[in-house]
């Protein structure tokens, strides 16, 4: 399986999504690749899932994967609760 972090520009919040999915697959023994990408690099790119900021919402409208988008960057809750449910859908 694999999930895409992303963000609108550079790498901080693609990079910080992907690390704390990380730690999330492993607490929960998920094998997954998480690639941290900038909107403009993900195009085209095949993944199962995808993980964004709730403002990337329109760019992310024809996405053939999950997608996942994120209220809050920092509430490890909310980014568990909706991976999993996302993970379990695509199962």
């Amino acid at each position: 399986m694999k999930i895409a972090t992303l963000c609108g520009m550079g790498f901080g919040t693609s990079m910080m999504l992907k690390l704390t999915i990380d730690d999330l697959l492993k607490a929960e023994g998920i094998e997954a690749e998480t690639i941290p990408w900038d909107l403009g690099s993900f195009k085209g790119q095949l993944v199962d899932i995808v993980v964004a900021p709730l403002d990337m919402k329109s760019h992310l409208k024809d996405a053939t994967a999950k997608v996942v988008l994120i209220n809050n960057l920092v509430d490890k809750a909310e980014i568990k609760t909706k991976i999993l449910a996302a993970i379990k859908a695509i199962k």
